[in-house]
């Protein structure tokens, strides 16, 4: 079978909503996540024993062994392959970019060899299932509890200033693990907007305990809310990424080139979620 390529999106959590904590320490949440037209590159090649390259701009510092989530699927499935990961998107940052590389690696692997993608996935992070099938989606539970969401395409720039946030320590710093959900049935959403306004009534439960972790994080969100024609600014995940949505397409990319040019050091793209 020839070279196989997957595209791993970035995932960005709309909203984040931490709603009680398990026994076993982990996390409920009821997160709106949507996914970028930017994204990681995997391409798989048949092999008897599993292996990955990691390349590309953000390739830096990414484990190219057993501890990579490309890896972790592979073997969670009981397959092997060769794995090349083109990495464009910055790690531990909040956009959920292993996830979908795992995601992206189940994919392939399914095709390689005809075989279905186990049930279970959480087993390797919860959110690899939501990028199993990488569109917007009401994400609860564990990462388990998924239902597809329709939404407009949203306009929007991501912005990362390089600083790797651990996610244990924000959800151990959250004062409650008790808060309220999003509403139980979601509003039709038809435009950019109004998407925006609505979502301005939902919160990132993880933002304040980031932002004092790593106060960079509300330097960068007051530089998206400056920016013209914005919508909504708020941290994706639990961090550093944060998200700016915009009125237009063409708003998101003026809002990306400033910032870029005022921030060189900064991660900066414009995209669109859905």
């Amino acid at each position: 079978m020839a070279d196989a390529r997957g595209f791993a999106p970035a995932k960005v959590n709309l909203s984040l909503h931490v709603t009680g904590q398990r026994d076993d320490g982990l996390h409920l949440l009821d997160s709106l996540v949507a996914f970028a037209d930017v994204g990681d590159h995997l391409t798989i090649s048949p092999a008897t024993a599993s292996t990955l390259c990691v390349d590309g701009p953000m390739a830096a510092g990414v484990p190219q062994d057993a501890r990579n989530l490309v890896l972790k699927a592979a073997a969670w499935m009981g397959e092997t392959a060769a794995f090349t990961l083109e990495k464009h998107l910055p790690a531990a940052a909040g956009i959920g970019g292993g996830s979908s590389d795992a995601a992206a690696a189940l994919r392939l692997l399914a095709d390689l060899t005809g075989r279905p993608i186990p049930h279970g996935s959480e087993a390797l992070g919860a959110d690899v299932p939501v990028c199993l099938a990488p569109k917007a989606t009401r994400m609860r539970g564990i990462g388990e509890a998924l239902a597809p969401v329709a939404l407009p395409p949203l306009p929007a720039v991501l912005v990362n200033p390089g600083v790797e946030v651990p996610t244990g320590a924000v959800f151990s710093a959250l004062p409650t693990k008790e808060n309220p959900p999003m509403p139980a049935d979601l509003p039709r959403l038809s435009n950019p907007v109004q998407a925006a306004d609505w979502l301005a009534s939902q919160r990132n439960d993880l933002e304040a305990p980031a932002i004092a972790f790593a106060p960079v994080i509300g330097t960068l969100l007051d530089v998206l809310k400056a920016q013209p024609k914005l919508c909504l600014a708020r941290m994706s995940g639990s961090g550093a990424t944060c998200f700016g949505l915009f009125e237009t397409q063409s708003a998101a990319e003026n809002a990306a080139n400033k910032i870029r040019a005022a921030f060189p050091a900064w991660w900066v793209v414009a995209t669109k979620l859905g």
